[in-house]
């Protein structure tokens, strides 16, 4: 079978047209027809240039294979998601390349109920169809075209997660990096009582202010800045497609996403005792002793978004969180927000009366990490086990990567699914010094 070049672990990806094309989105219609047997699909689309004539490419194959199609246009992941299980389709497909660079463009796959597709779970099948010209023949009747706004849905979705007169009035830097989420932020100023200092709110395929990717440092200094200037409470900033957001506390410093999944699960655990929460194993240790302490039970699970969601459903988990700045909820169709923890990080800053810093600071100083750092390798698997074998002697667990345990320090290390990268993490027991210096020294070891 011919390899088609953008079909990726979890989506689809790739430069348009060199690798993606119009073409090549009629075809993935008609191949995900055959495969899950769809009678209808929800299509969504990001900003980017080439979103809309992708959009129509994919939708065109559907309705030649008698497939209806509801088009709710312009979005965020999390409304395909949404909107496949509120509209009960057979399916939905999101049509973009996230934080990547304005060149690149890509697709989301879910089926019914908004379960993930993945390369192991049929995107392969997919690309096999494709390959070998293997579709089923066109249909003799069209599939039906509906265009249909679903934003007023999506926002009363929303505001079962979260109690807007718990909300007390507070300044917030929204930066939505010329994004899709723009429009539902003013949306939502409608009926927060925050005064939102906006950057970037317009959505705009040229991303004239860079990517919006807030995992790169370089990219944060613009809401740190603006915290400072207009002394807000809160800061955060969402990646392309807004399936992540990333916060800032009120000095204008970054919070690591480990300890958002933990605030988070503390939250929802006072309102739902007894409730499984999953994390992934890069780093453990503070989301362990929330749950412990909370009353929750601490679930591990292989890191990605197809493994989550596929492990918060076999043990029916209220909350999963990685530390990449993914949160899902099972009340929202196990899928991923970037608005869900937005709103209620407000409510849990309102109802304890604590700034972000406070509501963090413990966890940060009792569990001190590295946070993620990624090196290129040209040979990452042989440089893995120099690494096994160099620390050979600690408590060894494989779930995802290799995660190695000494009691007062831990750390995990992982391939990337598509470079040749190496992601280091590391935590300490209450130790910020020991923290710097095996990371250095973990570093130093990757990169010799």
């Amino acid at each position: 079978m011919a390899k088609i070049v953008c079909f990726k672990a979890y989506d689809i990806r790739g430069v348009v047209p060199s690798e993606l094309n119009t073409e090549l989105a009629y075809n993935i219609a008609r191949g995900y027809k055959k495969f899950t047997g769809c009678k209808s699909v929800v299509i969504g689309h990001d900003v980017r240039k080439s979103s809309p004539e992708l959009s129509q490419a994919l939708t065109n194959g559907f309705l030649d294979s008698g497939v209806d199609v509801i088009d709710i246009g312009m979005c965020g992941t999390e409304m395909v998601y949404f909107g496949t299980s509120f509209l009960n389709a057979d399916g939905g497909i999101m049509i973009t390349a996230s934080h990547n660079p304005p060149e690149y463009n890509g697709m989301k796959f879910v089926r019914e109920k908004s379960i993930p597709i993945s390369y192991d779970s049929g995107l392969n099948t997919i690309e096999e169809i494709i390959s070998g010209g293997d579709f089923e023949p066109l249909s003799d009747t069209k599939g039906n075209y509906t265009k249909r706004d679903i934003s007023d849905d999506f926002i009363t979705h929303l505001g079962s997660f979260y109690d807007v007169s718990k909300i007390k009035k507070m300044k917030v830097v929204v930066n939505a990096g010329n994004g899709c989420v723009g429009p539902n932020l003013d949306r939502l100023e409608k009926i927060l009582p925050v005064e939102m200092i906006k950057l970037f709110n317009d959505p705009d395929p040229e991303f004239p202010n860079g990517v919006p990717n807030p995992m790169l440092e370089e990219n944060r200094a613009v809401t740190i800045d603006a915290i400072k200037k207009h002394g807000a409470h809160l800061g955060v900033a969402w990646d392309g497609d807004y399936d992540r957001c990333f916060f800032f506390d009120e000095s204008g410093e970054f919070i690591e996403g480990y300890y958002i999944v933990g605030m988070l699960a503390k939250s929802i655990l006072r309102m739902n005792p007894g409730e499984k929460i999953i994390h992934d194993p890069r780093l453990v240790w503070n989301t362990i002793e929330v749950c412990k302490e909370n009353g929750g039970e601490a679930v591990e699970s292989k890191s990605g978004h197809a493994f989550i969601k596929e492990k918060m459903r076999a043990v029916n988990a209220i909350y999963g969180g990685e530390m990449s700045a993914h949160h899902y909820f099972r009340d929202n169709a196990y899928s991923d927000s970037g608005l869900i923890p937005f709103l209620l990080v407000m409510q849990l800053m309102s109802e304890e009366d604590k700034s972000l810093s406070q509501l963090v600071g413990e966890m940060i100083a009792k569990y001190p990490c590295s946070g993620e750092i990624n090196s290129k390798i040209a040979d990452a698997p042989s440089k893995l086990e120099e690494i096994k074998a160099k620390y050979a002697d600690g408590k060894f667990d494989f779930t995802d990567g290799v995660s190695v345990d000494y009691g007062n320090w831990r750390f995990n290390l992982r391939m990337s699914n598509t470079e040749p990268i190496i992601r280091l993490n590391v935590e300490t027991k209450g130790d910020i010094e020991l923290m710097k210096a095996k990371t250095e020294e973990l570093l130093s070891l990757i990169r010799s």
